[in-house]
């Protein structure tokens, strides 16, 4: 039977939690095993459920409010061990180097690109379970 992956959404715009949902939908490629999504609209959230383990994938807004993406990124980098990938939505495509700054693994600018967020979380999802894929 094929592992089902758990992807962390974080924003605290509800639409924009839902936008990625959409975007992504129950299975992003193929190839990629099923998603089940766990969303958090706060920091202390995000940190709650990585130390709870279990998260495959992260997908942070790097416009969130108060504590924007890029920051929660390069934070839990540092602070949560074996860190799953992130998939950073940035605000312009000039900002993709503040993303490499953050040790994002793939970045997409917003407003979404349905087939954007599919492809870069699958290839993400592929990377960190590559028996599944």
């Amino acid at each position: 039977m094929q592992r089902t992956a758990t992807v962390l959404v974080y924003s605290d715009d509800v639409n924009t939690r839902e936008q990625v949902r959409l975007a992504a939908g129950r299975r992003p490629a193929p190839d990629a095993p099923l998603v089940e999504y766990v969303e958090c609209a706060t920091l202390p959230a995000v940190l709650s459920e990585l130390e709870a383990g279990g998260i495959d994938v992260c997908v942070l807004d790097g416009e969130a409010v108060p504590a924007g993406g890029m920051g929660v990124c390069r934070q839990i980098k540092d602070e949560i061990f074996d860190c799953p990938p992130v998939l950073l939505l940035i605000g312009r495509p000039q900002d993709a180097w503040l993303a490499t700054w953050s040790r994002a693994e793939a970045a997409i600018p917003h407003p979404v690109d349905p087939s954007a967020l599919a492809a870069a979380l699958a290839s993400l999802l592929r990377e960190r379970l590559p028996s599944v894929a």
